[in-house]
């Protein structure tokens, strides 16, 4: 029987590696080109989409490893980010599938947020 504690540990993995290696691939590129995904908001940003995207990598890295140390936190701040880029991609009018796919990601780390409280106990979160 699959327990409460092995869904949160399934999910805290997921939500710790998955940001981890999307922020490493910002510097290699080898998943996808990630400028792309800036689509017409390129010109908004001040400086190199790369350069954007690297900070980006960095700031998914640093989310990962949150999600491994605290989950809790770890995982809002990754659906945070996972909405905030779900509605940028939204607003650019593309990429609407990848939106969705992060919605539904950011559903997943939320539900990670919930069994790490229930994990915690009533008088620990």
């Amino acid at each position: 029987m699959v327990t409460i504690q092995q869904v949160q540990t399934t999910l805290k993995f997921t939500y710790g590696i998955v940001p981890i290696v999307a922020g490493l691939d910002k510097f290699t590129n080898l998943l996808t080109h990630w400028a792309d995904y800036l689509g017409r908001n390129q010109s908004m940003i001040p400086f190199d989409a790369m350069l954007f995207m690297k900070i980006v990598g960095i700031i998914e890295i640093i989310a990962g490893l949150i999600v491994f140390i605290r989950p809790l936190a770890g995982a809002y701040i990754v659906m945070a980010w996972l909405i905030c880029i779900a509605l940028q991609l939204i607003i650019s009018g593309q990429y609407f599938d990848v939106a969705v796919r992060d919605l539904v990601m950011a559903v997943g780390a939320y539900t990670l947020a919930q069994l790490t409280r229930i994990q915690a106990g009533p008088n620990r979160s």
